[in-house]
């Protein structure tokens, strides 16, 4: 039997054993009461022997107290119940996350850079949300779609691991970052849409208006939500590589990000903005965004009951006879 399925369906009958004891007593009471006495001013003479069937008497006591509790216990319901579960996902969310790659993402205010810790908090996200379909759109002076709306979650993990700077030419075209957003969106039937879009600079190429950008995903109903990704002040940038070593160097600059722009795309998509300065704040906010989009999910449970209480009856009314036929047959002399 596996205890861990098991259960007492109406365990309130328990209290019944309450009486037991009660019980007990009472017939203690009554069998002194009802024993016949003989007062004699002696015992001389009498060998006092008392037979095995005398002593067993008791038995039927018992076989009586075994019957009544194995009759409580029925009445409890013991059974076991195997749980089966089956979960059904309601169309789930359409997720697209648009990642700036241009060569400011390689700034060291966040920890080794921004594109590596964004990388590591996206893959976290990714394993967050089993039920939905994600895809990834990179941009920098361009823009393109580096992996279409998948619900193959080993395909965009190993996407996001692979994205380096220099796949895109310079700038930040954060319009046809959405804009490319937007477009893998505009075809899905998911219940909800979203778009992450996520820049650490202001908009400054590319041949989309942000705001136009930020129009059609308003009338298409999709959810964005904007993170601006960089430390207030200044930051190690990238300025150029050295022509003998072909490493880059760094400078210190001030870090600026559109964070006008970025509050009027979310504002505009009933979405949220977000400003990350830091790996710690990253990572809460694709938490928040985690918890803000939740895929309804449906769960459906199957219970199979194996009751027992039928056997504790047969038992117990097979103690009864017995204490019946023994009433009527061996301790017929004694009753």
């Amino acid at each position: 039997m596996n205890w861990n399925n098991f259960e007492f369906h109406s365990p309130e009958f328990f209290w019944l054993f309450a009486i037991i004891p009660f019980v007990i007593l009472w017939r203690v009471l009554v069998r002194k009461k009802s024993a016949a006495t003989l007062t004699i001013p002696s015992l001389k003479g009498f060998k006092a022997e008392q037979s095995i069937v005398s002593k067993l008497k008791p038995l039927l006591f018992i076989l009586r107290i075994s019957a009544l509790c194995l009759l409580i216990l029925a009445l409890a319901r013991p059974r076991n119940v195997a749980v089966s579960k089956k979960t059904k996902s309601n169309r789930g969310i359409d997720i697209v996350m648009a990642i700036d790659v241009s060569a400011s993402m390689l700034a060291r205010d966040l920890k080794p850079n921004r594109l590596e810790a964004l990388k590591k908090v996206a893959i976290d996200f990714v394993n967050q949300r089993p039920n939905d379909r994600i895809g990834i759109v990179l941009y920098a002076g361009e823009s393109f779609t580096q992996t279409p709306i998948t619900s193959d979650k080993g395909i965009v993990k190993r996407t996001i691991s692979e994205i380096k700077w220099g796949q895109l030419e310079g700038g930040t075209a954060i319009g046809m970052g959405l804009g490319s957003a937007v477009n893998r969106l505009k075809e899905s039937k998911a219940k909800s849409k979203v778009i992450i879009l996520l820049t650490d600079g202001v908009n400054n190429s590319g041949f989309i208006d942000p705001k136009t950008a930020t129009e059609l995903a308003k009338e298409l109903s999709i959810k964005v939500y904007t993170i601006g990704i960089g430390t207030n002040g200044m930051a190690d940038f990238p300025a150029f590589k050295d022509p003998r070593t072909g490493k880059l160097i760094f400078r210190k600059q001030q870090v600026e990000i559109d964070e006008d722009l970025l509050k009027y795309i979310a504002n505009q998509t009933e979405g949220k903005y977000f400003r990350a300065t830091d790996n710690i704040e990253l990572k809460a906010i694709y938490d928040e965004i985690n918890k803000l989009e939740k895929t309804k999910i449906e769960e459906f449970k199957y219970y199979n009951y194996q009751e027992l209480y039928r056997s504790l009856v047969l038992i117990a009314l097979g103690l009864l006879v017995l204490e019946y036929l023994l009433k009527k047959t061996l301790f017929k002399s004694f009753i």
